[in-house]
């Protein structure tokens, strides 16, 4: 018996997807407009989890050119069939629905198979036992169109995965409730002798919720659970301390017991600044449907699972053995020093389709190009980042001021989006706390660089204490200033807070920044 603590993946980590094979599971998030795209986790037990890579690495794989922050790519969904793993997933911004493939989860992932005619968002693929392969999705109201806002409808086809296509789309389910909004998320499954569709309504915020419904026939008619939805913290109140949940994926253990990934969060004073994160309930079969965490009817802080503890890096078979602990574990704290490395983890984030010389690790340190963008700029900025995962942390970077030219800008990063976030940065002599907020920059404190440097090297900190932040210079407070803005309710979308290095030209290509230290340490 092993037991998981909810959120099994804290952080920015929604739409998750979850797929058994044999033993081992394995999990797949969106990224949306960070890359490489979609992460791919590993684990034995369902509560301990590694980094196993990302699906999307190569740029040819995951245009992102104009994407917004919340744009790129939706909800994938990750399955196995006949020792090939396949990820369907939305990119949104460029190429619409896509299958890319490998026979082993850690990559290397085919080139994307863009899906023709197959319109909407939010994919799977359900492998039947005849042989045949089935597409599920949303689109909109196929009778003319959304009447309002989220008015879709969750449609089936046939996939020819040899040629790519897709065959006559069938709309099967409009939603459980009448006048629902944005049936989506949407898997099939085959249990008890029925059909399954499982799939979300209300929207990905405060009315999120699980919905099922069954039917003996793939093509239906698919009849709903009486008893929907199955899982949601709608009714829970505004202040309830998890809250959004819904996007739910289902997997069977070799033992019989059969648990959910969900999406939710967790809010602080009614303000999300980590995004969506993966939870895991537990569920049973009652009169043929789930009942899930019977008896509490909600998500929990543990689940009990009925499977051998397993620990990734006690394990020399592990990614993360193998590897040599290349890819830090979800949840851990993080020093590194960037002279002792060769590769960046696959937990490192960037933003769209960067440049090949953008950075680069030579033994000195991380050397970050300071390129004409600047944070606000819907394009490649230079920021090499990771996932914000705890209410509380402290992170720092040690940088070589020396480094930065005129006109260059280099430091610390706490970012929503472009047009949300919190800089701790060296610029003209200078370290500055700015909070931007809707694109608008607010000097929150400064200090000499004289006053801070030991020689040219200068350590930067920012802190975060829920919604509360200070940054350093040195031992000098810079500031404090309060981060609700950096919150989904107020910036809007659907990414959560990354932290991250950054180097900006600010108009024009500069040189290289050396970064000689980045850490990440949970407060406790």
């Amino acid at each position: 018996m092993v037991t998981a603590q909810n959120p099994i993946m804290p952080g920015f980590y929604p739409d998750p997807s979850i797929c058994a094979v044999g033993e081992d599971y394995y999990l797949c998030n969106s990224t949306f407009s960070y890359v490489p795209g979609l992460s791919l986790m590993h684990s034995k037990d369902l509560a301990h989890w590694e980094q196993i890579g990302n699906v999307l690495t190569r740029h040819s794989q995951i245009p992102l050119e104009g994407a917004d922050h919340s744009q790129g790519l939706f909800a994938p969904t990750i399955r196995y069939n006949n020792g090939i793993f396949y990820v369907i997933c939305t990119n949104v911004t460029h190429g619409g629905n896509f299958i890319v493939t490998a026979e082993n989860p850690e990559g290397p992932w085919s080139e994307p198979h863009y899906l023709e005619d197959a319109d909407g968002i939010d994919p799977s693929l359900f492998f039947d036992e005849n042989g045949k392969c089935y597409y599920i999705g949303t689109h909109p109201n196929p009778d003319g169109g959304a009447k309002y806002n989220g008015d879709w409808y969750i449609y089936i086809a046939e996939v020819d995965l040899e040629n790519w296509k897709i065959g006559e789309k069938k709309d099967v389910w409009n939603g459980a409730l009448k006048g629902c909004i944005w049936p989506e998320g949407p898997h099939i499954y085959k249990e008890n002798g029925y059909y399954y569709i499982m799939h979300a309504e209300g929207g990905t915020g405060p009315e999120h919720s699980v919905m099922i419904c069954r039917s003996k026939d793939i093509w239906g008619p698919y009849v709903g659970n009486p008893k929907n939805p199955i899982l949601t913290h709608r009714h829970l109140g505004k202040d309830y301390p998890i809250k959004y949940v819904g996007h739910g994926d289902i997997i069977k253990t070799p033992n019989d017991e059969w648990f959910m990934t969900v999406l939710a969060v967790r809010p602080l004073e009614r303000f999300t600044t980590m995004g969506r994160e993966t939870f895991l309930c537990k569920f049973i079969w009652e009169d043929d449907w789930p009942v899930v965490n019977p008896g509490v009817g909600m998500l929990t802080d543990t689940v009990d699972i009925d499977l051998p503890e397993w620990i990734p890096e006690k394990d020399a078979a592990s990614y993360t053995c193998r590897t040599n602990g290349k890819t830090t574990l979800p949840g851990t704290d993080k020093d590194y020093v960037f002279a002792n490395m060769k590769e960046l983890g696959d937990e490192f984030l960037f933003l769209r389709n960067y440049p090949a010389d953008m950075y680069k690790l030579d033994g000195e340190g991380l050397k970050i190009k300071a390129q004409k963008e600047d944070i606000k700029a819907v394009a490649s900025p230079s920021f090499v980042s990771i996932r914000q995962q705890h209410h509380y942390f402290t992170s720092t970077a040690i940088l070589d001021a020396g480094t930065i030219k005129e006109n260059e800008s280099a430091g610390l990063i706490l970012l929503q989006n472009n047009l949300y976030n919190l800089q701790a940065v060296i610029s003209d002599g200078k370290v500055n706390m700015i909070l931007c907020q809707d694109g608008k920059d607010e000097i929150i404190g400064s200090a000499d660089i004289n006053e801070v440097a030991d020689g040219s090297i200068v350590k930067i900190t920012i802190k975060v204490e829920g919604l509360n932040t200070k940054a350093f210079a040195g031992d000098k407070l810079l500031g404090e200033a309060g981060v609700s803005n950096l919150s989904t309710e107020v910036a809007g979308g659907f990414v959560g807070c990354c932290i991250g290095l950054y180097a900006s030209g600010n108009g024009n290509d500069g040189g290289y920044v050396c970064f000689k230290e980045f850490t990440y340490n949970k407060n406790n």
